[in-house]
């Protein structure tokens, strides 16, 4: 039988790897398409369901019938809710959200201006709770029942259980009015608004690139108290979570044959018991960071801060559904990507799921 060729099986060869690699990204793709399809149906069908007329918070209340009925027309509500969800979805897709009735803007406008504010304030946050909470959480397993486990746990009750507009409210008092560590309400004192030129939206980013110190030191004293907030919170549920992994690892069979072998303690807990935690624990940061996105209105309403929680807040108050539905998209799609980017990090940390 003749020897089949070395070069007529490199094609095959190259083939079945672009298969096997295009097979998750094309599933990736088509996964991430299909849950973004959902959020538009779910924000299209709030806005329709909501008792608040679109139509009347544009004309206002005086507009005759005939004002009323072309401005509804215009708007595209006379048609089919189905012709409607269609067009909803393309203009989406061609980047437009429509025009806000507060501002007068274009929603997109106002979420590329307020969106970065949130988006700086939250990782600030995530990573205090990361960098603190992961910590307190192995600790507080690998010393169960001791005093320091005893004060940890009550740390995160204490994250579980205090309103966030209240605990904002003494950190103005005390660390502000008191104490005077850090800057008031804001994102910057009003004096230094509108020097740095926006290039990313992150004000600390922007000033460093512009190499303003004075800027950045006064955008930190601002955003230092309500991002410590958002980390105390993030902390408290990242430390339970990381606990609870921890003492269910350290229990396992293959823990104790560590700990025989003569291993240091240091050894047997961050490198046997926390390796397999990982990949829950992205889940957890995940969804921590993504609550902190989204979650964070009684924060940014205390500290005044121009986020995406104070728009929709003030868009709520003003009926305005564009800017709502807008900013409700934005958070939704926000939530999307962080579960895409975790499914990612589970390929790379656990090769058993690729």
């Amino acid at each position: 039988m003749p020897a089949v060729p070395r070069s007529s099986t490199l094609p095959a060869l190259a083939l079945r790897r672009v298969r096997r690699f295009a097979a998750p990204v094309l599933g990736f793709v088509a996964l991430t398409a299909l849950t973004f399809l959902g959020l538009l149906a779910i924000t299209f069908f709030i806005g329709r369901v909501v008792p608040i007329d679109p139509v009347l918070a544009v004309v206002g209340d005086r507009a005759t019938q005939e004002q009323y009925e072309a401005a509804r027309q215009a708007m595209g509500l006379d048609r089919a809710l189905v012709v409607q969800f269609a067009d909803y979805v393309w203009q989406v897709l061609q980047g437009d959200l429509g025009r806000s009735v507060s501002t007068n803007r274009p929603v997109v406008e106002d979420l590329a201006r307020v969106f970065p504010a949130t988006l700086e304030m939250a990782t600030i946050g995530i990573a205090i709770g990361v960098a603190l909470g992961v910590p307190m959480g192995v600790w507080a397993a690998a010393r169960q029942g001791s005093w320091t486990d005893q004060v940890i746990r009550v740390l995160a009750l204490l994250g579980y259980s205090v309103p966030a507009f209240w605990l904002g409210l003494v950190g103005l008092a005390v660390f502000y009015a008191g104490l005077g560590w850090v800057a008031g309400p804001g994102r910057i004192d009003i004096f230094y608004d509108g020097i740095v030129p926006p290039v990313t939206g992150l004000l600390l980013v922007d000033s460093l690139i512009a190499g303003d110190t004075g800027i950045f030191m006064n955008a930190l004293s601002h955003i230092a108290l309500p991002a410590a907030i958002l980390g105390f919170f993030s902390l408290a549920y990242i430390a339970r979570m990381t606990r609870s992994f921890m003492l269910d690892q350290l229990s396992q069979e293959y823990v104790t044959t560590a700990r025989v072998k003569g291993l240091s303690e240091w050894r047997v807990v961050w490198i046997h018991a926390f390796g397999p935690i990982r990949v829950p624990l992205i889940t957890v940061i995940g969804l921590s960071y993504a609550g902190l996105l989204e979650g964070s209105v009684m924060i940014e309403t205390v500290f005044s801060w121009p986020g995406i929680g104070n728009y929709l807040t003030v868009a709520l108050l003003n009926a305005d559904m564009n800017a709502v539905l807008g900013a409700t998209l934005v958070i939704g799609a926000v939530f999307i990507f962080i579960n895409r980017i975790s499914d990612v990090l589970y390929r790379v940390l656990d090769p058993r799921s690729r």
